[in-house]
């Protein structure tokens, strides 16, 4: 067996090998309940690459004593289906077991050969499983999708990567047990973090890996795999980049002080280094999310819906196609105005919070939803805005203590310019009204 590809060698037989999918699995999980039951209804499988589509679909309809077919969209069209739906007649006459086909790459046939599996999938005479990488709500023709279960397959974690390697050294029969191998710590860790998630390609890099820590020891057996080993193997040297220690944060401060300092070309830098070392994109989604609102603010308000939309496009794009809107975002920061004026005001406000604590609510703009609250003076004399001239009405909205307290003290760039002359303007029409009251 040494010729087929250990991925191959290590593919589950039974549930129980298999690695992962717990929200499905798990005691009382959808699977679970249906597998206990005997039934299997007709699924999609919408996850990753590696994340174990295939095996699932063999071992679901072993569980279920289906006879199991694979077709690919790939490789196949309508003539090698019909010739499937008719085998599939054929053993339904002779009373033999249910077919179960398994489509991989589902969303690659069009509307009309989708439309193919339709008839046969409502009559019971296939249970059709079909595995897609893609969003089924958009790859999917809406009347099959309506007679599936749509199943959402996950990216293995690390733990379970890592469980799949310590298997594969161990498993004399199907892995390299024999071959006596050790491994580094963080080999390990470096192999669980370049598979990104996919048990096919933590098991290729491993089985490269493998190959190279053999040739280094005289008989073959006993060699260890370490850090150069999977660099070479994987053909990446990994770049010096602890997520926790100093390096980490050195880097984002980095990329943070290059946004604030506008210089586009470093801001990309400091984004490329975090992602081609590991860095969750999901942290560096969030801190530019929060630089939006810090070090532009009302500068420029669609700054931050710029960093909300790469944070939403790369989840929806995963890696790596939705790095881009990373970047896109890192860019769009780093020329963006600059104002820290939101973050300034509000960490005014906060302390004046702290420093006075609940200050009660003036009763002007008190709600006063019972009859009570309005004998107590709650909403007495409030000033409704719109019946004002420029909908401006000259009343306190703070507690007394805190009377003419000003937080926001907007810059004269981008967006805030506009802002700073609305409320100089507003202002100064209160200032007046207040002189003529006075007068």
């Amino acid at each position: 067996m040494k010729h087929v590809p250990l991925a191959e060698r290590l593919r589950p037989r039974t549930l129980e090998e298999f690695v992962g999918q717990d929200h499905l699995l798990g005691p009382n999980k959808i699977l679970h309940t249906l597998l206990s039951r005997g039934t299997l209804p007709s699924l999609i499988l919408w996850g990753p690459p590696g994340c174990g589509k295939t095996t699932l679909a063999r071992l679901l309809a072993s569980m279920v004593d289906a006879n199991f077919v694979s077709f690919s969209a790939v490789l196949s069209g309508i003539p090698e289906l019909r010739a499937i739906i008719q085998e599939a007649k054929e053993a339904k006459k002779m009373g033999g077991p249910r077919t179960v086909l398994f489509v991989d790459e589902i969303h690659r046939f069009n509307k009309a050969q989708q439309d193919a599996f339709l008839p046969h999938v409502e009559s019971g005479l296939i249970t059709l499983i079909g595995a897609t990488t893609e969003n089924p709500s958009f790859e999917i023709i809406s009347p099959l999708l309506s007679r599936c279960q749509v199943l959402t397959l996950n990216a293995l974690d690390k733990k379970a990567l890592l469980g799949l390697i310590d298997r594969a050294l161990t498993d004399k029969d199907r892995g390299l047990g024999a071959l006596g191998l050790s491994i580094e710590k963080e080999a390990a860790e470096l192999l669980a973090e370049k598979a990104d998630g996919d048990a096919r390609s933590l098991l290729n890099f491993l089985e490269l890996s493998a190959e190279l820590a053999v040739s280094q020891v005289p008989d073959g057996k006993g060699g260890r795999i370490t850090i150069e080993t999977v660099e070479e193997a994987i053909q990446q040297r990994l770049l010096r980049y602890d997520k926790k220690g100093e390096e980490h944060f050195n880097i984002i401060s980095a990329f943070h002080k290059s946004l604030r300092g506008s210089d586009p070309d470093a801001a990309l830098y400091w984004l490329a280094r975090m992602l081609a070392a590991g860095e969750d994109p999901h942290y560096v989604a969030r801190r530019m999310v929060r630089f939006a609102s810090e070090d532009v603010g009302n500068a420029d308000p669609q700054a931050l819906t710029v960093a909300l939309n790469a944070l939403n496009a790369f989840d929806f794009l995963g890696k790596p196609e939705g790095e881009l809107a990373l970047a896109q975002a890192a860019l769009y920061l780093a020329t963006a105005p600059k104002s820290n004026a939101v973050y300034t005001a509000f960490g005014e406000a906060m302390a004046d919070v702290r420093k006075f604590g609940t200050l009660p609510v003036p009763l002007h703009i008190r709600n006063a939803p019972t009859k009570l609250m309005k004998e107590l003076g709650y909403g007495k004399g409030y000033k409704y805005a719109h019946n004002y001239k420029d909908a401006i009405a000259d009343q306190e909205h703070m507690p007394s203590e805190l009377r003419n307290r000003i937080y926001y003290k907007p810059t004269t760039r981008g967006y805030e310019k506009i802002i700073k002359d609305r409320l100089d303007k507003w202002r100064k029409i209160l200032a007046k009204r207040k002189s003529l009251k006075g007068g």
